[in-house]
């Protein structure tokens, strides 16, 4: 073999071999996008609650699990309130997020559905998507005849 044919060969050689490292980065990248792909390009399966719900709408919630929660003061809780709510007053809601179930829906009550709302965008900021507001509060709940309790 010539000095030339020699020299070929061992550039052809350099050419077409990879370093051992760089082909276990391509494996890793090539693992790495068949798992992450398909989780990018498939639907998203929980989808947030719409702002407000009507009465009827938040029962259907309730009796399917959703978490009622009252951002009255105690005394309006007092007075009267849905059956298995859970009682957290609007000025204490920020720092007691963390009281919340994160895997059930939320249905946040007040007298007239103005502090509800904003109860619902406190816990919407806290990370909460299954989060809505009872449009009309307790007033629209007592007049549409569903049942209440009263006391502590």
């Amino acid at each position: 073999m010539t000095k030339r044919s020699t020299a070929s060969a061992s550039i052809r050689k350099q050419r077409t071999t990879l370093p051992v490292w760089l082909w276990l980065v391509g494996v890793v990248l090539l693992g790495l996008g068949a798992l992450l792909i398909p989780t990018w390009l498939s639907p998203r399966t929980t989808s947030a609650l719409p702002l407000e719900v009507d009465v009827r709408q938040a029962a259907a919630l309730r009796d399917q699990g959703a978490l009622v929660l009252d951002v009255r003061e105690p005394e309006e809780w007092a007075e009267v309130h849905i059956p298995g709510a859970l009682l957290i007053p609007l000025g204490q809601l920020a720092a007691r997020v963390d009281e919340l179930p994160r895997d059930r829906a939320v249905v946040v009550v007040c007298r007239s559905g103005n502090r509800s709302q904003e109860g619902r965008d406190i816990l919407r900021r806290a990370g909460f998507s299954q989060v809505t507001s009872l449009q009309g509060g307790i007033r629209a709940w007592v007049a549409a005849g569903l049942p209440t309790v009263s006391g502590p």
